[in-house]
């Protein structure tokens, strides 16, 4: 018998049905018994009298615990007398694929890490699956826009004989009598297809840093979007690229899981409109200062002016999406391209959504002699930077690109507690299990 998902099971009123899930909840009465079952698409009710003809049928369902794995065949039967969609299975069998013990080890009230602890288990809530499902519909857009676009798509290597980045947060491995390290950014790598004439990468990826902070955007383990463009004028062209590809993104998950999305978080998915607004982060400082918010430190801006930031353009714009460019040439790193005009700062922008940064971009530099020059003036040892330096060395077009972390968008667009929710499995400095 052809198995059926519960969402499809109306469409069969009057007929004999198999159907398969993890047990929601049972009630054993005196006459009657009822199992909530549960599968990927929903809810259904099962339901059996309690008689001679259903002996073997009432002791297996009184025997059954929460959350077994169960198929049952039985009639469907739509009515307006069931609460629950209005559809029931009047159950002729019931096999038992899986049961589960009886007493769970988490519950609705369980801390968060009691929770990351039984992910699995976490994991069965539909709330928490669509998470997964908002993923697996963001990643598949974005694919959609890339290859529209004629991107090429890479896959960097993870382990790597120098930094991609700054140097710190670095995991050190042995490696075959050398050292490796886990790859922080596949930064390196984008800029060389840039050498090889790809003009336009993108790679979804895990990437690595040996950060021990404990906030909700942080972790030591983490899935970055990465996109890399040749022949641009300016950080410019690479932040209209990137707010072109944000807008398709999220309209596709809104036509694809809003509904749902609506019905399970009571979220109105916003399509962003375009342009996003853009201000420098000197201007950004002007205006927080306007508001109260002075930052001690000239070269960035705290979580809180972010969030102060984004609340005044989204009064002001309606715009959950903000970019903050030019940021000092001292905190960005050696790669970042500057203005003949103001070399203290840099051709980079952050994006910022709902009061989080979720990107860093910028045009990199190009150019052999200035490229060399900036690592210098931050104090780098060229000789673990030669592969790297060779790539420019031979010709290379003007590019730039961004970073993307996909966990904080999914983080902000369900208003999600942390990371830690919107990641699979969730690495930090006191999490390696399960």
């Amino acid at each position: 018998m052809q198995q059926i998902s519960i969402n499809e099971i109306k469409q069969f009123h009057g007929q004999l049905a198999s159907v398969h899930g993890f047990i929601e909840n049972i009630r054993d009465l005196r006459g009657v018994q009822f199992i909530v079952l549960r599968d990927r698409t929903g809810l259904l009710q099962l339901f059996a009298q309690k008689n001679d003809t259903n002996k073997e049928l009432n002791s297996i369902v009184s025997s059954l615990t929460k959350e077994s794995v169960i198929s049952a065949v039985g009639m469907v039967n739509v009515t307006d007398n069931v609460k629950l969609n209005q559809v029931e299975l009047i159950l002729q069998s019931i096999k038992v694929e899986s049961e589960s013990l009886n007493e769970l080890p988490i519950d609705e009230t369980s801390a968060q890490n009691l929770l990351l602890d039984w992910r699995f288990l976490d994991l069965r809530k539909p709330e928490n699956t669509l998470i997964f499902e908002v993923q697996t519909v963001l990643e598949h857009a974005m694919r959609e826009f890339w290859m529209k676009n004629e991107f090429i798509e890479i896959h960097s290597p993870k382990l790597m004989g120098t930094a991609s980045e700054t140097g710190a947060e670095l995991f050190e491995l042995p490696y075959f009598g050398q050292k490796a390290y886990l790859a922080q950014s596949p930064q390196f790598y984008k800029q060389m297809a840039m050498a090889a004439g790809f003009e336009k990468v993108f790679e979804i990826g895990p990437v690595f840093r040996a950060n021990s902070s404990f906030t909700k955007r942080h972790d030591t383990e983490f899935t970055s979007v990465d996109v890399e463009i040749s022949w641009i004028e300016s950080h410019e062209d690479v932040m209209k690229l990137e707010e072109q590809w944000v807008t398709y993104i999220i309209k596709r998950l809104k036509e694809k899981l809003g509904m749902k999305i609506k019905e399970l978080y009571d979220i109105d998915i916003e399509v962003p409109t375009l342009p996003f607004p853009r201000i420098t982060l000197s201007e950004g400082r002007k205006i927080l200062e306007s508001l109260g918010h002075i930052i001690a430190h000239k070269e960035d801006l705290d979580p809180e002016g972010e969030r102060l930031l984004s609340k005044y353009f989204k009064e002001k714009y309606n715009n959950d999406f903000m970019f903050i460019t030019e940021y000092p040439s001292a905190v960005r790193p050696f790669y970042h391209m500057r203005p003949e005009t103001d070399p203290e700062v840099t051709k980079s922008f952050d994006l910022i959504y709902k009061g989080i940064e979720v990107t860093t971009g910028a045009q990199r530099e190009h150019r052999i002699d200035i490229l060399v020059a900036q690592a210098i003036e931050k104090g780098y040892n060229l000789d673990p930077l030669n592969d790297y330096l060779n790539f420019f060395r031979y010709g290379c077009p003007p590019h730039g690109g961004y970073g993307f972390g996909l966990t904080r968008l999914i983080m902000m667009i369900l208003n999600l507690e942390s990371v830690r929710q919107a990641t699979y499995l969730y690495r930090g400095p006191n999490r390696l299990n399960p």
